[in-house]
Order: C-alpha cells, then structure tokens, then sequence
C-alpha cells in the first residue's frame, strides 16, 4: 500500500480512556510529517482508537469515502481491531509508511418503510415487546421457508457473525465470504438451523404476529418497526468497508486468540 500522509482520528464515547492515546498518536503523525485532518477533510486512513464499536462507527463513516480504517484496541473485544495499545507507535509507523492491507467487507442495505439503510455488523429482527414472543416469515428471493415462533432473527455479515450471530449458535463466516447468515434467536423448534444466504436474492422478513410489532435494528440502532403483516427487505449491499490491518493480524490470527483458548 501507498505511505500516508493524512489520517483521521476517530475515538470512543469516552474520550477521557484516550486523552493520552490521542496525544501519543499526533506526536506520531508530527514526527512522520504526516496531517491530522478534521472530521470535514477526507483522510488516507482513519485511525480508530476504541473497540469494536468505535470501529463499526468509522466503517460506517468512511463507507462512502472509500476510507481504510484500522483500529487501536481500547475496547473490550476489539476483534476489528489491528494493533495493541503497548504497539501504538510501532503499529501505526508501520501503516503510515504502507506496511498494511486492506480487506474489503460486504455490508447489507436494509430496505423497509420506504427507506435504505446499510448494516456493517448485522440486522435485527426482534419482538417490540420485551418478553413476547413473536412469528416471523421469511422468504429467499421468490421462495417462501415458512413461519417461526422465537424471539427474533439475526442477518449478519461475516464481519458481525462474530458478535450477537454467534452467540446465539450461528457459524462464523471468514472474511472475504460474500455472503450473509440468518440465525434465529432462540426459536421454538428442534430443526431450525442458521442458513447462510450468497449475494444476489433479497431476504424478506415478515411480522406475522398478530399484536406483537418488531423492532428493526441495525448495528446496535433501532431504525423502525414492523406492524403486523409488514416486511423487511435484506441483501448483501452494493457498498463495502475498507478495514485496514497489519499483514500478520490475519482473521485466523484474530480468531485463534480470542476464540481459540
């Protein structure tokens, strides 16, 4: 990759963890010549300092600016993440002098209501009201599979099949899969599995209970909700998200280490 010569800096909903973490990434940026732009200049790189969050929010940010982003770990999980806290300086010289990659990552455009929206980690589909259980139909392209009693249905990017899908049994999607998976959660059925879905059909969900709406949720943020008989539309998205890394911190290095023990 190109040397950088402008960065973004783009921290967590608690600025005082990274008040020293910010100053040591400008000191940096001035030793290497390399510019600290506000949020309206467009970067070569947007350097995140948080966890997996913080990341999603910068995946988010940059989608359309088509902006690599790499992540400092100041979270809990920081799976996006690439470089340590303790290699803050080490790490980051390295990607501002072009020693990174980028991995490009499938989104979801999530179509209800008249309106799009662009899912980076996952979509939820889940009850309105908390401990009612709702009935969710859903169709592959022009296939109808049927209608499931549970608590709601998560549709994941391989990226975010590593957060709420997996914890609710769904399997993890290597990134590079351009592809998404639906996991229900907990649903009423012993022959329910997570069905992984390829480009190309939309995914429609649709509210069949009968006093019960559903909440429609895209990366953590409710967006709306579905009456009953109403429907949702997901596909694997036009767009991508640039996640930039260190070429050792590969998804199985990521996935050993923090699955694997």
């Amino acid at each position: 990759m190109p040397s950088v010569e402008r960065i973004a800096v783009v921290t967590h909903g608690h600025p005082e963890l990274v008040q020293q973490a910010v100053a040591r990434v400008e000191a940096l940026a001035a030793r290497l010549g390399v510019e600290v732009v506000a949020d309206q200049g467009r970067p070569d790189v947007a350097v995140v300092l948080g966890g997996d969050g913080t990341m999603l929010r910068a995946l988010q940010r940059y989608l359309d600016d088509e902006v690599p982003v790499v992540g400092v770990n100041f979270g809990r999980v920081g799976f996006l993440t690439a470089i340590r806290p303790a290699e803050l300086e080490p790490g980051l010289e390295r990607v501002l002098a072009g020693d990174y990659r980028v991995v490009r990552l499938p989104t979801l455009e999530v179509e209800f209501d008249h309106e799009t929206h662009v899912a980076v980690n996952d979509t939820v589909v889940t009850s309105g009201t908390i401990g009612r259980i709702i009935e969710l139909g859903y169709a592959i392209g022009d296939e109808d599979l049927g209608l499931q009693r549970c608590d709601g249905l998560v549709l994941s990017t391989p990226q975010g099949s590593t957060a709420y899908n997996l914890s609710n049994g769904g399997p993890v999607l290597v990134w590079g899969l351009d592809a998404m998976v639906l996991t229900f959660v907990a649903p009423h059925s012993l022959h329910i599995r997570p069905l992984v879905v390829p480009r190309g059909p939309d995914v429609t969900v649709t509210n069949r209970s009968a006093d019960v709406p559903t909440t429609v949720i895209v990366d953590g943020h409710a967006v709306g909700s579905l009456d009953s008989g109403e429907d949702v539309r997901i596909r694997v998205g036009r767009r991508q998200a640039l996640l930039a890394t260190l070429p050792e911190n590969t998804f199985f290095a990521r996935y050993a280490a923090t699955f694997g023990r």
